[in-house]
C-alpha cells in the first residue's frame, strides 16, 4: 500500500545514516546471532529450564511464520520499490538482494515477531516490572528498525508483534491441556512439518532444522546428561563461550562436503541438508556438550 510505502521513505529520508547503524544493531539483537547469544546466556548461566522454554518459543515461531510468507508471498519494499526504498541491511549479506530464497518474503516480519516472543516469554519468567518495560521497548525498536533498513512494510511488523504474541499463547494453551512433554514437542513437529511441502526458502528450514535439534537435545540430555544450573562465573562464562565455538565450528566442518554454489541454491536437496546442519548442531550444543559442565566447575 502506497502510505507504507511513503512511511518508508520518510523514515530512510529523515534519519539517514543513523537509521541505517540502528537498523542494522537492532537487526543483529533480533536475529540469529542476538537471540542465541540471549539464549545460551539465559540457557547456561541462569535457568535451564527457561532456556529451554525459550528455545522452543523461537525455533517453533521460525517453523511457522515462513509458511505463511510462502503463501502470501509479499516481496520485501526494496525488491518492489527498488527506486524508492534502500535495501540497507540484507538478510543474507552474502546473497544477492533479489535472492527470494535467500533474503525471504516480506509478510510477517520474523525480527519482530521473534523479539516479541523471546523477550516477552522471558519478561514472564523473570517477572520484574522493568523487565517487561525492556521488552515492549525492544520489540517497539525492532520493528520500526526493520522498516528503517528498507525489508518490511509497517503492516508486516504489526503482523510480526500479533504473531509472537500468538505463539506465546499457543504454549500457554500447550501447557494447561497437556501434560505429557513428548506429546507436546509431537505437535510442534507437526505444525511445523508441513511447510517442507511448499516452502523452499533457507529461513524455514534453518528453523525447522533447529526445532528438531532442540527436541532431540532435550530428550537426550534429560536422559543422559542432566546438567545443573551454576552460580559459578567462571564457569558460566566458558559454558557461553565454548557454545559458541562449538557452533562456529560445527558450521564450518558441516559445510565441507558440499558446494558453496549448492548450499546457497533453493532445490530440496541443499535446503534438506541444510536443515540437518542445524538439526545436528544444535543436537550437539544442547544435548551432548553439557556433559563437559562438570570439568568446567572444577576450574578456577
Amino acid at each position: 500500500m502506497e502510505w507504507e510505502v511513503r512511511i518508508i521513505e520518510w523514515i530512510q529520508e529523515n534519519f539517514g545514516d543513523f537509521s541505517r547503524i540502528a537498523g542494522k544493531f537492532f537487526a543483529f539483537l533480533g536475529g540469529e546471532t542476538g537471540l542465541m547469544i540471549m539464549l545460551l546466556i539465559v540457557m547456561f548461566c541462569w535457568k535451564k529450564e527457561v532456556g529451554i522454554r525459550l528455545a522452543l518459543v523461537i525455533a517453533s515461531l521460525n517453523s511457522f511464520l515462513p509458511m505463511i510468507k510462502a503463501v502470501t508471498m509479499r516481496l520485501r519494499p526494496y525488491m518492489e520499490y527498488p527506486n524508492r526504498v534502500e535495501a540497507q541491511a540484507l538478510v543474507d549479506s552474502s546473497a544477492d538482494a533479489q535472492d527470494v530464497a535467500a533474503q525471504g518474503y516480506s509478510f510477517p516480519s520474523m525480527h519482530s515477531a521473534s523479539i516479541t516472543a523471546f523477550y516477552v516469554t522471558l519478561a514472564y519468567k523473570v517477572k520484574k516490572r522493568w523487565f517487561w518495560i525492556l521488552a515492549f521497548c525492544l520489540s517497539f525498536l525492532v520493528g520500526v528498525s526493520r522498516m528503517a533498513v528498507g525489508v518490511h512494510y509497517p503492516t508486516d511488523v504489526l503482523a510480526g508483534w500479533v504473531l509472537g504474541l500468538a505463539v506465546i499463547g499457543i504454549f500457554s494453551l500447550m501447557d494447561r491441556f497437556v501434560e505429557k512433554t513428548w506429546i507436546r514437542h509431537l505437535i510442534l513437529l507437526a505444525m511445523a512439518l508441513p511447510g517442507a511441502f511448499f516452502v523452499r526458502t533457507h529461513e524455514y528450514f534453518t528453523a525447522l532444522g533447529t526445532l528438531i535439534g532442540i527436541i532431540m537435545a532435550i530428550h537426550f540430555e534429560e536422559k543422559y546428561v542432566g546438567y545443573k544450573d551454576t552460580r559459578n562465573v567462571f564457569a558460566m562464562i566458558l559454558r557461553v563461550l565454548c557454545a559458541f565455538l562449538i557452533f562456529f565450528a560445527m558450521n564450518k566442518l558441516l559445510k565441507m562436503p558440499f558446494r558453496s554454489e549448492f548450499l546457497a541454491c533453493a532445490r530440496l536437496d541443499a535446503l534438506l541438508i541444510r536443515a540437518a546442519r542445524y538439526a545436528v548442531t544444535l543436537f550437539v550444543i544442547m544435548g551432548i556438550y553439557p556433559k563437559v559442565f562438570p570439568i568446567f566447575e572444577k576450574i578456577k
